[in-house]
């Protein structure tokens, strides 16, 4: 008898070494996902890049046409059931078309939230009749769809929202009265995916709105810091009269909506961020070969190169992450498939499985464009500061994704919660592994033989890392129990470990399965990227675990746990300079990014 293949659980990463057969790489692309993935870089060259100014002006009506064109080429129903007009692509191509339309600054924007959280609950939530009538339309583009959650008291306590729906007498419509803001695409948009609480529930609900219903007044324009051209809106529904018919999912189930295609959302968003960090590195590099000062080209000098091998490195590390999670995601989906669930809801408890990775993603990708498009103002220098350069328009938009989909804080508190919470459901064994890291650290560490291929010491280092995080982590809880999820400096600490590990290990398994694709000498570019950077992240969980450990406990257990923390991150000499330089050289050689 075979033993049935189980996938991966989510944040079992923690406890378990991954196996590089299990990860999927982007250099793996088949040529269908590389052909969509050009037409995504074809359409934003001619149809996006040519008119970013007037998009950034709100020049009337042309947002929606720009989707309508999209629309057009099918980019807008990619994880749409061919049944309802779209491509009926796995999760992972998903992410991959996110990528290819991050760098279309306020478009990636309408675009992002019509295709995820403007169609993703009526996709998830909707019954039959509900997708029927409006999933063929929004693939096609011909209506357009936005969310409403967010109200002026309730940010990232959603379910404090006001807006309220009341049934009428009659038992066919709820009549709908509210206030929502920050609603993207409000001011152009068909379809509005509303929560309110119905009656006095404690619970949010939600219903899918139309335009057309009447009762829906909107204020002007925001007035934005960045993606000037996205349309921003405050919403007003006043006495809107919504069919019954329109209730979206269960009563109460909102929440539980609104949450889940959060999760969607924020892993989408680190696809996103990583189509842009692209972008801005190879505009980067073009400056830099084209800039003299001294009378050499600037790319020629070492602060410079810095710059750049840290941005590859960058690119390179969220890449790896984000295509390890899509897969797991797809695996997680397909074993639910084959158990007999049905579609929608498998896919979207494949996701649900992921959440605590979904938001690591979202976290790390939009503070690796935050470096990116900062270090791009640097390599341009004055012009960086310039609005006649890009580097203007690359600063500004993407400041909101720390904010977006849930502020990085309340990310960073999630990721520990949803691992504590998991573990306390039996779904995640921490207990275990954490129990055993503390027995280790009253033994005599073990300086046998070791493994001195390539790589092999950067995975005793991701292991070891493991270690720190059960260890901080395992004497927080034991310490604080209830109280730890008001210790947010601590959570977050943490979090901060459990990031760099993730996309460490993600990067080494990456660069493990492209050396076995193509050879050790192919990839020694690669290697010396994910060498450079578990050689620097081995500091930052150093840092953030003896911040942990110092604010909750003293005497000799502290002392031990400093020590354990100093062992776990203890990482051999390496030679970054030289590293970097080689990595810069081959972007500049290329005149782009290349990895």
């Amino acid at each position: 008898m075979s033993e049935e293949k189980k996938s991966i659980k989510g944040g079992e990463f923690i406890i378990k070494e991954a196996k590089v057969e299990d990860i999927f790489i982007a250099e793996n692309w088949g040529e269908e996902e590389i052909m969509m993935r050009d037409t995504c870089y074809d359409f934003l060259e001619a149809e996006i890049f040519p008119d970013l100014e007037r998009i950034d002006k709100m020049e009337e009506g042309l947002m929606p046409s720009k989707l309508d064109k999209a629309g057009a080429l099918g980019l807008l129903g990619v994880s749409i059931p061919e049944h309802y007009g779209g491509f009926g692509k796995n999760f992972n191509s998903s992410l991959l078309i996110n990528e290819a339309t991050g760098s279309g600054h306020s478009f990636a924007v309408a675009l992002s939230a019509h295709t995820g959280i403007g169609m993703l609950p009526i996709l998830y939530y909707g019954n039959d009749a509900q997708k029927e009538k409006y999933l063929p339309d929004l693939s096609s583009g011909a209506k357009k769809a936005c969310y409403c959650l967010t109200e002026p008291g309730s940010g990232s306590d959603a379910n404090s929202g006001k807006t309220k729906a009341v049934l009428n007498t009659e038992g066919t419509h709820y009549i709908l009265n509210g206030q929502k803001m920050w609603i993207t695409n409000g001011g152009f948009a068909d379809v509005f995916i509303v929560f309110a609480k119905v009656d006095d529930d404690a619970n949010l609900s939600a219903f899918i709105v139309e335009k057309e219903f009447g009762g829906i007044t909107l204020n002007p324009e925001e007035e934005k810091m960045g993606i000037k051209g996205s349309s921003t809106r405050q919403v007003f529904f006043n006495d809107v009269k919504v069919p019954k018919e329109n209730f979206l999912g269960e009563r109460e189930g909102g929440f539980k909506i609104a949450l889940n295609i959060l999760n969607i959302g924020r892993i989408k968003l680190g696809a996103a961020a990583l189509g842009a960090m692209k972008r801005t590195t190879t505009q980067a590099i073009n400056y830099a070969n084209e800039r003299e000062q001294f009378g050499l080209q600037i790319s020629k000098y070492g602060a410079i190169r810095y710059k750049l091998a840290e941005q590859a490195i960058k690119n390179y590390s969220l890449e790896s992450a984000l295509y390890r999670t899509g897969l797991n995601i797809d695996q997680a989906t397909d074993e639910l498939l084959a158990s007999g669930m049905e579609e929608a809801e498998a896919k979207l408890k494949g996701v649900e499985e992921f959440a605590a990775e979904a938001a690591i993603l979202k976290v790390y990708g939009s503070e690796a464009l935050d470096y990116v498009v900062d270090e791009g103002v640097q390599v341009y220098g004055g012009m960086g500061y310039s609005a006649d350069a890009p580097m203007d328009r690359a600063y500004r938009d993407s400041r909101i994704n720390r904010i977006f989909e849930g502020t990085n804080e309340i990310n960073r508190m999630l990721i520990v919660d949803m691992l504590l919470k998991r573990a306390m459901k039996g779904k995640l064994d921490l207990l275990g592994p954490a129990q055993a890291v503390q027995k280790e650290l009253m033994s005599i560490p073990d300086f046998g033989d070791q493994d001195d291929s390539l790589l092999a010491a950067e995975g005793r280092y991701v292991a070891n890392f493991k270690k720190a995080i059960l260890m901080a982590a395992g004497a927080a809880v034991q310490k604080l129990m209830q109280t730890l999820a008001k210790e947010q400096e601590i959570l977050m600490n943490i979090s901060d470990m459990i990031i760099n590990t993730y996309v460490a290990e993600s990067m080494l398994l990456r660069v493990k399965k492209l050396i076995s694709k193509v050879g050790e000498e192919e990839a020694k570019l690669q290697t010396a990227m994910v060498q450079t950077y578990i050689y620097d992240v081995a500091d930052k969980i150093n840092k953030s675990g003896r911040d942990a450990i110092n604010s909750f406990s003293e005497g000799d257990e502290q002392r031990m746990m400093l020590l354990g923390i100093k062992r776990f991150t203890k990482v051999a000499p390496f030679n970054v300079k030289e590293a970097r330089q080689a990595i810069a050289q081959k972007l500049i050689s290329e005149n782009k990014y290349v990895f």
